[in-house]
């Protein structure tokens, strides 16, 4: 994403013509057309039907099959949305009270064990995917209710769910903002964040089976945002960092984020403050260099999360 045109997305044009400085509604975001950039990777002025296009300026990121229409003012673009996310929060809602009259109905007849849960994933393949690999893990004993699936961050809505419902969130390379974040904290809400999918897998069989042994748990200590970049040696790629919160320590591990999707997960190769080499950083606003083992697909805008494992006593 280019700094300061907004959350970007790829769409299909259909019918009439989409150029720069449009306004537009897609699904429950808006925005206005920054730029246009063709399956070539060539800067455009306009897209026409039939052409692939990557579309930059929107508010926030759309789902998978959401339709762009141009409109003819902001204020409408942004009437339109709003309205749109009212329904969805109307909808969940409905969901909500729906899934749980169901879920303890079934546990009071059956006496089975049901776990609810939340999917959150990166793009729709993946959302398909998981969604039937969870509802296979159903037995005489024990099974699960999916009572939301969808593509992208976590989102206020997913928490308050699952507040009411006492879900498990399971995210698959995609993160919540920090307010999101604390939302959930405050409300005890269990994220599970995964990256290889046998681990989600190997984690619901275990809670379903009552034998959730302890468990590698990951612990946020620290973001930084890319702002710069360098290329020192033989190509090596360097983020010139500014921690946002928290510390980033080089014994830790790190995932680099670009619109709250993982692009890379492992460890860090050199980090330095100031030319010189350092164990970690840590303070809003301090600044350092940084590169990743073997990785150097690095861009201005990019998110540095940094986080230890650590193992703990599961709970149910």
């Amino acid at each position: 994403m280019e700094k300061g045109l907004g959350a970007v997305a790829t769409i299909l044009i259909r019918q009439g013509t989409l150029s720069v400085g449009d306004v537009f509604v897609v699904g429950e975001t808006f925005g206005r057309v920054r730029g246009l950039i063709n399956s070539s990777g060539v800067r455009v002025k306009s897209v026409k039907p039939g052409q692939p296009a990557m579309v930059l300026g929107l508010e926030s990121v759309p789902a998978a099959g959401d339709e762009l229409h141009v409109m003819e003012t902001e204020a409408q673009t942004r009437e339109v949305a709003a309205y749109r996310i009212q329904k969805a929060k109307d909808k969940a809602n409905a969901v909500k009270r729906s899934s749980l009259e169901e879920l303890f109905a079934k546990r009071d007849e059956t006496k089975k064990l049901t776990l609810p849960i939340i999917l959150r994933a990166d793009v729709q393949g993946s959302v398909e995917a998981i969604s039937d690999m969870l509802r296979g893990f159903n037995s005489d004993k024990a099974g699960v209710e999916l009572l939301s699936a969808g593509v992208g961050q976590i989102t206020e809505g997913d928490i308050r769910l699952a507040t009411a419902s006492g879900a498990v969130i399971i995210a698959f390379n995609v993160r919540a903002d920090s307010a999101v974040r604390d939302m959930a904290r405050n409300n005890g809400v269990d994220i599970r964040y995964h990256s290889v999918v046998y681990r989600i897998t190997d984690e619901i069989k275990e809670i379903l089976s009552g034998k959730l042994a302890p468990e590698k748990r990951e612990t946020f200590i620290g973001y930084a945002d890319v702002i710069a970049l360098f290329t020192v040696g033989k190509g090596t790629r360097v983020a010139g960092c500014r921690v946002s919160e928290g510390t980033i320590k080089k014994s830790a591990f790190v995932r680099l984020l670009r619109n709250n999707v993982v692009i890379y997960d492992g460890k860090i190769g050199e980090l330095r403050r100031e030319k010189n080499e350092v164990n970690e950083v840590s303070g809003a606003g301090v600044e350092f260099g940084m590169s990743f083992d073997k990785y150097n697909d690095i861009k201005e805008g990019d998110r540095v999360e940094c986080y230890e494992v650590q193992e703990i006593k599961a709970q149910l």
